[in-house]
């Protein structure tokens, strides 16, 4: 993760002064140092920059040979730059090596905002999620053709959330509404419109009990094996639907306010993470409920509510981000049984769907933060933008 910080801190400044250029003749001995990497991308790339020529004192060698990521963050480690960070020279040597630096350019336009947008597992499609009621599924290693163009049925103000089934075959989309429609992608139809070309079955997220479709859903998220959906809505409330059954499975009221996002932990589908409106990161495990809506813990750090949490995928950690305009890193070990909203810090009001976050509200801390590192740089503004672990270090 200390890879994820530098990125975060090369994007924050410019890539200026403190350069040491390659000798003259270099480039055939760093394109063979290239081909030792273990890192694929960097074995195609040239290199435009060196890193810190103090980073010579810890590896011998460093100004005329390529360095590797982890070399390079036990170097920030012991300080050699004494300025406690990467310089410029290094933010721009990994910069060369690792980021994307052309680009980006025009895919697609639709004449209403996307509002939800992600690869899937192996990066071979990307699903975008329209307000006027469009998702379409591009292929990316077909030049980003439009491999399906779903019209939703009976959405409500946008397309809120979307997910891939684990084997791509299914993908599911939900609205400011109960009910959870799922659609069949590997179908030899293109234009897929609800119920006329295909049918999308409609899931409901709704209690028996109660027959209430006053809630909608801001999350839902397909577990690992693909038998259950599991979905955080406005009710302040996390859905578990059982597929094979067809049914309701689960429902717990697990926030005091909206439930913006929710996915499993792992493979076993035991553990659930949440993150709402009311600051608070909660874990829940189904095999041992001692109570009603009762969480196997909480964390707490953020000041203003979580938008995504993304696991990474091994039960222990994940990244959330809040519209603190911070990303947040997370170890379920340092959860505490309960924890409660907050917000003795806040002197000031603040809408994110309008306005710009306050000035004097960037530097504030949560006095019982529980998490193990915290990320800036990055704005959460008139929408709920999301967050995920690279696929390479999950």
């Amino acid at each position: 993760m200390g890879y994820a910080m530098s990125r975060l801190e090369m994007d924050s400044e410019l890539c200026d002064g403190d350069k040491t250029m390659p000798e003259a003749g270099s480039s055939k001995r760093a394109s063979k140092s290239l081909n030792k990497l273990d890192h694929e991308i960097a074995q195609v790339t040239k290199l435009n920059t060196s890193p810190h020529k103090q980073l010579a004192k810890l590896v011998p060698g460093t100004q005329k040979l390529s360095v590797s990521p982890v070399k390079m963050l036990v170097g920030r480690e012991a300080n050699y730059s004494a300025r406690g960070r990467f310089s410029a020279a290094d933010r721009c040597h990994m910069l060369s090596r690792y980021l994307p630096v052309k680009g980006p350019w025009l895919v697609d336009q639709m004449s209403t905002r996307a509002y939800v947008s992600q690869f899937s597992a192996d990066g071979s499609l990307f699903v975008a999620g329209f307000q006027g009621s469009y998702i379409r599924i591009y292929n990316v290693e077909d030049g980003w053709k439009v491999q399906k163009n779903i019209l939703a049925k009976s959405l409500r103000w946008t397309v809120t959330d979307t997910s891939l089934s684990p084997d791509q075959r299914h993908l599911v989309y939900a609205s400011m509404s109960p009910i959870v429609h799922i659609v069949d992608v590997r179908s030899a139809e293109t234009e897929s419109l609800a119920n006329v070309t295909e049918f999308h079955d409609g899931l409901d997220f709704s209690s028996s009990s109660d027959g209430s479709y006053s809630f909608g859903i801001f999350s839902v998220k397909f577990s690992t094996d693909g038998r259950e959906l599991v979905a955080g809505s406005s009710d302040d409330s996390i859905y578990v639907y059982d597929l094979e059954q067809n049914k309701l499975s689960l429902k717990i009221l697990a926030h005091t306010s909206d439930v913006n996002t929710v996915c499993f932990a792992d493979e076993s589908g035991h553990l659930l993470f949440s993150g709402s409106d009311d600051n608070l990161c909660k874990v829940w495990d189904r095999r041992c409920f001692i109570a009603k809506g009762k969480p196997a813990g909480v964390l707490s750090g953020h000041l203003e509510g979580i938008t995504f949490i993304d696991s990474h995928g091994d039960g222990r950690y994940f990244i959330s981000n809040g519209k603190d305009q911070t990303i947040k890193l997370w170890d379920i070990r340092k959860m505490a049984p309960n924890a409660t909203s907050y917000s003795g810090l806040r002197n000031y009001e603040w809408d994110y769907r309008w306005m710009d976050y306050p000035y004097e509200a960037r530097d504030l801390k949560h006095p019982s933060d529980q998490s193990i590192a915290t990320y800036k740089g990055h704005s959460v503004l008139r929408t709920l933008i999301r967050c995920y672990f690279s696929p390479v270090y999950r």
